[in-house]
């Protein structure tokens, strides 16, 4: 009896293709993973600052995967550990949000500052955003540089 009430209920209310949620993106694929790739991407970047983070903007390796990698760095002088995990939530949101942004063939390494905890989530997103435009017009930089040294 049960099974004929729910047969007929989703036979009676038909589901929308547009109701169904979008596939999620994830930045798992997308990570720096291991220590000497973050020490090459300090020591081949350039450090640059924001009002909430310092980021760091590296060209990739030769013979690396084009894609673009990121790095969280939150350490202890930032709170317990319960702060820098929801300082880390919040960055990985925010910075997932905008993946389409992600200059391709680097490596960005983002260092919070404390303020982030507290900060409206729509400003550190509009932050994030402010910093891929200017990471996408210095990694164009950076590959016509490559090029006109290269000939």
């Amino acid at each position: 009896m049960r099974d004929l009430i729910s047969t007929n209920l989703s036979s009676a209310i038909p589901m929308k293709a547009s109701l169904q949620p979008a596939p999620r993106q994830s930045l798992s694929g997308m990570r720096l993973r291991k220590h000497r790739d973050y020490l090459r991407a300090y020591e081949a970047g350039r450090k640059r600052h924001s009002a909430s983070m310092n980021w760091v903007l590296a060209p990739q390796p030769e013979g690396a995967i084009a894609g673009t990698r990121v790095g969280l760095t939150v350490g202890k002088v930032l709170g317990k550990a319960h702060e820098r995990n929801r300082i880390k939530r919040r960055m990985r949101e925010a910075l997932r949000r905008h993946i389409e942004m992600f200059p391709p063939g680097c490596d960005m390494i983002f260092h919070p500052r404390r303020s982030v905890i507290s900060l409206d989530f729509a400003k550190l997103e509009t932050e994030i955003v402010r910093i891929l435009e200017q990471a996408n017009a210095d990694a164009a930089r950076m590959a016509v540089a490559a090029r006109r040294n290269a000939k």
